[in-house]
């Protein structure tokens, strides 16, 4: 059996990233120059990681987000990621999504065609955005199992849609077909 592909994550408090950015005692991304502060300040830290960087965007201490603020921490950050001449293979989970996050961040997605895997409150995982009911199932088929063989998935068209949202991690050395959730795991 092919080693466990690992990624050291790159933990990203985003109240905290906000309080630094922006000067501010509050944890609140309300406008979209905050915004683009604190995805500069990840872009940052990004910058600094090796060929494949897996990130946790934290917003357990955000306390208010509007839709702007997630267009340019959410949207905007995957857009970049996911597009040929992106800067590195990144991978991101969002943890402590709260239902305060969820339908500002659930719009921006679905306007960008973008999808993202969250961490909920309650440690379960969830894809958020756009996608089509072959893609959700795929994902949930990968999510319930932690790794599959590419082979496994009935709906290859689903299958690449998920890996080029990089919701999913397709190993190239192993051919498997990882969840996001298993690198998030144990992360504190």
């Amino acid at each position: 059996m092919p080693s466990e592909r690992s990624f050291p994550p790159i933990e990203i408090h985003v109240g905290s990233l906000v309080q630094r950015s922006v000067a501010t005692l509050y944890s609140h991304l309300v406008t979209r120059p905050t915004g683009r502060a604190v995805r500069l300040a990840i872009e940052s830290l990004l910058a600094d990681a090796g060929e494949t960087a897996f990130s946790l965007i934290d917003l357990s201490e955000v306390t208010v987000l509007d839709f702007s603020c997630a267009d340019e921490v959410v949207a905007k950050l995957l857009q970049s990621y996911v597009e040929a001449d992106r800067p590195r293979d990144a991978y991101f989970v969002i943890r402590g999504l709260r239902e305060l996050h969820r339908e500002p961040i659930e719009v921006v997605l679905e306007r960008q065609r973008l999808a993202a895997v969250a961490q909920r409150e309650d440690g379960g995982f969830e894809l958020l955005g756009s996608r089509s009911p072959a893609e959700d199932s795929a994902w949930r088929l990968i999510e319930a199992r932690g790794r599959i063989d590419a082979a496994e998935v009935q709906d290859r068209s689903a299958l690449e849609s998920l890996v080029r949202l990089r919701v999913v991690f397709a190993d190239p050395g192993s051919g498997f077909i990882h969840a996001l959730s298993r690198f998030a795991v144990g992360a504190a």
